[in-house]
């Protein structure tokens, strides 16, 4: 039975979908992006730190379901200029584990929600 996950720590969804959907155990979170839900604005200064907004939004998502980046077993990164993928590699693999992290893409997009320079989505188990 699906059961939806929310926190006020990670941004509102902007249509209909929920930040994640947690079915037996398994965990779905919606693709986040670089809001700061405690200021109420954008942290996109630079890529390196916008990168690491979005992975903060993910954590408290995960935190509030029970689950940590250990149990990410997959991640989707959608970036505007794949010019930024090293400083978006670096920001995303400060979370995981070489030996442990997830199995993942990177795709480089036209446009992204708010015209954001990255977002990730991950899928999660316990």
């Amino acid at each position: 039975m699906k059961k939806i996950i929310t926190t006020s720590k990670s941004p509102a969804p902007i249509g209909p979908y929920n930040q994640a959907v947690l079915n037996g155990n398994m965990l779905f979170i919606s693709g986040q992006i670089a809001f700061n839900n405690a200021t109420q604005a954008f942290e996109m200064s630079n890529i390196t730190e916008e990168t690491d907004r979005v992975m903060q939004n993910l954590k408290a998502i995960l935190s509030e379901a029970g689950f940590t980046f250990e149990n990410v077993v997959k991640t989707s990164i959608f970036i505007k200029n794949m010019n930024d993928f090293g400083a978006i590699n670096e920001a995303y693999g400060a979370y995981f584990k070489s030996e442990t992290a997830p199995a993942r893409e990177t795709v480089e997009v036209a446009r992204l929600p708010k015209d954001v320079n990255v977002e990730i989505s991950m899928i999660a188990m316990l």
